[in-house]
């Protein structure tokens, strides 16, 4: 089985959960920043990871996820929300959405810590976004916690 492993990342927080697939996995295997990543036609397993924006993956995701059809996919997303919230949730509905034709093997979501000029930024907009209230506990993450999730899911998904 062939994997190709993508993710859109702005502050690591993703990259970080891509490497942690990367190493995981032990078959044939390739990693890639979504600006450089192939099309996803000759590989049986994609990994897709991807930050929020408005509610969505980011627009770079967006446009990936049309390239995938009948292969097996697993998503995961690292966002300010907290991770039971209505907004991770939302998200990762869409993203599934924007690849109908997709196999989807699992999805992962978690907090990822936010720079302070993302927050300054958010705080700034005249409507503030949703996930704003939860930044400051998504501090630290993606921890150890949240990478041992990531593996005993994995394990379960393949």
């Amino acid at each position: 089985m062939k994997s190709l492993i993508v993710y859109s990342s702005q502050t690591g927080n993703t990259q970080k959960l891509a490497d942690i697939i990367y190493n995981f996995l032990s078959n044939e295997k390739n990693i890639f920043k979504i600006e450089e990543a192939p099309n996803p036609s000759g590989f049986d397993l994609i990994f897709l990871g991807f930050w929020l924006k408005a509610g969505n993956p980011d627009p770079k995701t967006q446009e990936y996820l049309k390239q995938i059809t009948k292969q097996k996919l697993f998503l995961f997303s690292t966002h300010g929300a907290s991770k039971e919230s209505q907004h991770a949730k939302n998200a990762m509905e869409n993203a599934k959405k924007m690849a109908p034709e997709a196999d989807i093997i699992g999805c992962f979501n978690c907090p990822g810590e936010v720079t302070p000029k993302i927050l300054e930024k958010a705080r700034s907009k005249a409507e503030p976004p949703v996930w704003l209230k939860d930044a400051p506990a998504a501090k630290g993450h993606p921890n150890d916690a949240d990478c041992k999730e990531l593996k005993d899911l994995l394990k379960q998904c393949l």
